[in-house]
């Protein structure tokens, strides 16, 4: 687990970080990092390890995957997409989120980077969440990171894979979380919330967001909507009659990428979905055989333009 950097002094990090070159690029053993830092065998160990936990060491493998590179060209040209990034894909693990991670994040620290002021939306989910924890410590005070939707579940308590939070407290930059939950009680109370300042600046900034990242949700048994309880049997149903093939930020959406309206849908509490655009980017983190249908209802309908993917879903959505 990632320790609390608060509560880690400066020269802690100073030193892990000095382990973790002697170790990684001068190729020192734990033993001469000891003699050389002055410490016991046992703290530069854990010197190493605290630098990797705290994402202060990379890893880079200095070879171009060709085939992954193909793809990402072709999925760029047949999808017209602005952005692809393609990694491996493990067989025995489909479903894994860290190489998915480790690219989305690369992409988002580009953004970063950036003097200029920028405003970056996310979704929730848990590639996102894995992409945040992937992301360089930076400071970055010029930046806007604003949540696409609610924070809360119905009960009242957070929900689980927000990462808003998250990746402002590793950038610096200000947040505006949204303070709501993610569904309304019915469409009364949605126009409610709508009416609430806090709300209303939050969904002017997801507006004139640069770059929005999100992900997006199967609609099987397996749907995150369902898992988490947000949808009833009979949303559920309706849902179903109507082709739902996959979601972003809880909208929706048909195999042609069409939104559906149901009554789910008015009282959905999220911002509207970013429109992607020439000079913005609205990239989808996602993988996995039970998205494949959802990634492609989301291309065709041209909902993003942008994509992190997997080798074994890249192959998929071309064939």
């Amino acid at each position: 687990m990632t320790q609390d950097t608060t509560r880690i002094v400066p020269s802690r990090l100073d030193d892990a970080a000095r382990a973790a070159w002697l170790y990684y690029v001068a190729g020192n053993t734990q033993d001469e990092i000891a003699r050389k830092m002055g410490v016991s065998r046992q703290t530069a160990q854990r010197l190493v390890s605290l630098a990797v936990s705290e994402r202060l060491v990379k890893v880079q493998i200095d070879h171009p995957i060709g085939a992954c590179m193909d793809l990402a060209t072709e999925m760029r040209e047949r999808f017209g997409l602005q952005i692809c990034e393609v990694v491996p894909s493990d067989p025995e693990a489909p479903n894994l989120l860290t190489g998915l991670a480790i690219a989305a994040a690369a992409e988002v620290e580009r953004v970063l980077k950036r003097e200029e002021p920028q405003i970056i939306a996310l979704g929730t989910g848990r590639a996102l969440r894995a992409c945040v924890q992937q992301l360089s410590r930076m400071s970055c005070p010029q930046h806007k990171i604003v949540s696409l939707l609610g924070n809360m579940m119905t009960d009242g308590s957070a929900t689980p894979y927000n990462a808003t939070i998250r990746m402002a407290d590793r950038v610096g930059g200000m947040h505006y979380p949204f303070p709501f939950p993610v569904m309304a009680q019915n469409a009364a109370a949605l126009q409610a919330m709508r009416e609430q300042e806090a709300m209303r600046n939050t969904l002017a900034l997801c507006a004139r967001a640069d770059v929005a990242l999100v992900g997006i949700g199967q609609m099987d048994e397996t749907a995150p909507l369902l898992v988490d309880g947000f949808l009833s049997d009979s949303d559920w149903d309706e849902i179903t009659q109507k082709g739902g093939a996959g979601e972003i930020i809880s909208w929706i959406f048909d195999d042609d990428g069409v939104l559906i309206e149901t009554d789910f849908s008015r009282r959905v509490a999220s911002a509207p979905l970013p429109v992607p655009a020439e000079d913005r980017l609205v990239i989808a983190v996602a993988a996995g055989p039970a998205k494949i249908r959802a990634i492609r209802a989301a291309l065709k309908g041209r909902l993003i333009n942008g994509l992190v993917t997997s080798e074994a879903t890249a192959l998929s959505l071309l064939s």
